[in-house]
């Protein structure tokens, strides 16, 4: 009986040898993993600041007029207005489910009391 709890006991430690094994070799591969979405963490960082910084460079004031000025036939680009603007009442809103269509139209009874 003695001789089978040694080898259950062996055999439980040659187990858990293997599954550490296992599972260092799992943790060095994560962290290597990572390492390496860092790396491109910060390479998508740097070439966003530098997408950043030329979008920051071709929409320059002078150089958008610049080029509104040589492309104006082409364009047709006239200076804004307050005459072009209106007013937020005259803005017509799509109408939501709860109002049936024509709802605020009278029906053919009321119009033919009137």
């Amino acid at each position: 009986m003695r001789a089978l709890a040694y080898l259950l006991t062996f055999a439980v430690v040659i187990g858990l040898g293997f599954w550490a094994y296992k599972e260092n070799y799992a943790t060095q591969q994560a962290l290597k993993d990572v390492a390496r979405l860092n790396g491109e963490i910060a390479d998508l960082r740097q070439a966003l600041s530098i997408q950043r910084a030329e979008w920051a460079y071709l929409n320059r004031p002078d150089r958008l007029r610049e080029l509104s000025t040589i492309n104006f036939d082409k364009l047709g680009l006239l200076p804004l207005e307050p005459e072009q603007f209106g007013q937020a009442s005259q803005i017509i809103y799509p109408q939501t489910a709860a109002e049936p269509l024509g709802a605020d139209a009278p029906s053919g009874a009321e119009e033919q009391a009137q």
